[in-house]
């Protein structure tokens, strides 16, 4: 069996790891979209490393776009076989992959028309303007392909290699993916042939959720495995406690809107950050604890994934369902409005009295939330909330650099008067004690024989590696892109 780690590798999005097993079968452990750069990754989407037309499935492991966004662009190039998820990862990547084809027209038609001012007169047949990924039309045909299977079912994806998934708390619907591939032990050469053939076990965490999160359980314990793939985006920092950032949420609303009579903006993700978000808004109005003050939620795909976390009450978290028997809809109060309509999205860029504005992307690098910033980013009554994760290149990393006065957005440089505020508990992510932790409690270690670090930064990547090692984890390596491993 061979891995190629062709995704993800000493950086946190694009994940796409290809299994090759000693009777040919190809799986490919995510397909996720490379983030954070504009146009910038387009080269990097399109250049796949392998042929999608000899791919012979894809596992995955949850519905967010760093991990499943290239699904539509494989279908185009040929791949015509099964995707593997569990029903809620489906449900929201017909919703998420729809969302990103529109985003991806929108963004090369801009683009293209910014070439055409460069190039007015351009040379006979050379190809300035570029095409989309994908359409509707690959999203619409590829969501035939995928074949779902609930939490602890083992079920056989071949005659040689069967498939597992186990709930990993990070979002709805996502999976560790462990699989048993039976095939050669070459450590076992010079045996008779009938006992050198054994199962081998790998497990793929995708993204780990947190201990204690408001709307999802804690990530369930998963199989032994004999080879990790583990993600480290926080490899190299704890977590505020989840009470603290309820308090610390509290805190920043009451500091916007009651003390400074302004506008908190905060850019999150449309599935699973806005609605924890959300949830706890839901809990400081139930308290009597939230000001009388509107709360927007403004976004189209977020107003339709709450409808999916609404579809799924027996996976979210035994807190949620509590609620649920005094209050039927956690996730919506008499002050909150969801908006979809664009018309209403651009009437609150004119709104003077104080409100709280959730909306995508949660980098900043799209939808509504970065034409909300770009029009009171130079207010100093308003507060810009990071709430998670945001890649080094994004704009939702450059705002927090500590002491910048300007920034640009949309071309135009801003002068930043508003607040600039983070909160790292509502992360999706578990920090590196809590994985570790969960690690710990899964595997026995000692038959554990190699562990692969992928989905962090270089340097977060490497102190991960260190906590590792400390743990008691053997053999552990940090894969560079295109690498490929035996097992």
């Amino acid at each position: 069996m061979k891995i190629q780690f062709l995704g993800a590798t000493r950086e946190v999005t694009g994940s796409k790891h290809l299994i090759t097993t000693d009777s040919g079968h190809t799986i490919l452990l995510d397909c996720g979209m490379y983030q954070g750069k504009g146009m910038e990754t387009d080269a990097a989407n399109r250049d796949l490393g392998f042929d999608p037309a000899k791919l012979d499935c894809v596992v995955l492991s949850h519905a967010h776009i760093d991990h499943s966004g290239l699904i539509p662009y494989i279908y185009k190039m040929g791949f015509r076989g099964d995707i593997y998820c569990t029903p809620a990862t489906r449900d929201l990547c017909a919703l998420m992959l729809t969302d990103t084809a529109y985003i991806q027209e929108q963004d090369v038609r801009t683009y293209n028309k910014k070439i055409d001012k460069q190039n007015p007169h351009k040379e006979k047949g050379k190809k300035y303007k570029i095409e989309p990924l994908y359409t509707q039309h690959e999203v619409d045909k590829v969501m035939r392909h995928f074949v779902c299977y609930d939490y602890d079912r083992r079920f056989r994806l071949f005659d040689d290699v069967l498939l597992t998934f186990t709930n990993s708390g990070h979002m709805l619907g996502s999976a560790i993916c462990s699989l048993e591939i039976y095939e050669e032990d070459h450590a076992l050469h010079g045996q008779p042939p009938s006992e050198t053939r054994r199962w081998k076990r790998l497990c793929y965490t995708g993204d780990i959720g947190r201990k204690h999160c408001h709307i999802l359980p804690s990530p369930q314990l998963f199989p032994q495995c004999d080879y990790l793939i583990c993600e480290s985006t926080y490899g190299d920092r704890l977590h505020d406690e989840e009470l603290v950032s309820e308090e610390q949420l509290l805190g920043v609303v009451e500091d916007t809107c009651v003390y400074r009579k302004g506008q908190l903006l905060i850019p999150s993700f449309s599935v699973g950050r806005t609605q924890e978000i959300v949830y706890v808004l839901n809990r400081l109005y139930n308290d009597g604890r939230l000001p009388r003050i509107p709360v927007y939620v403004d976004s189209p795909m977020s107003t339709n994934a709450t409808q999916i976390f609404r579809m799924y009450p027996s996976e979210l978290s035994d807190e949620v369902r509590d609620t649920m028997r005094f209050d039927p809809d956690p996730f919506g109060f008499n002050t909150l409005r969801y908006i979809t309509d664009i018309r209403e999205s651009k009437a609150l860029n004119h709104k003077e009295e104080p409100c709280i504005i959730i909306s995508a992307s949660g980098m900043l690098e799209a939808g509504r939330i970065k034409h909300h910033v770009a029009n009171h980013i130079s207010d100093p009554r308003c507060t810009v909330l990071i709430v998670g994760y945001c890649e080094p290149s994004t704009l939702g990393a450059r705002i927090q650099q500590p002491g910048l006065q300007w920034i640009s957005i949309f071309g135009l440089d801003r002068r930043i008067k508003a607040q600039i505020t983070k909160i790292e508990g509502f992360s999706g992510h578990g920090d590196y004690r809590e994985m570790i932790d969960y690690i710990t409690r899964s595997l026995a270690l000692d038959q554990v024989k190699r562990t692969f670090i992928v989905h962090g930064e270089k340097e977060t990547a490497e102190t991960y590696r260190t906590h590792l090692t400390e743990a008691g984890f053997r053999a552990v390596s940090i894969p560079e892109k295109g690498e490929i491993v035996e097992l």
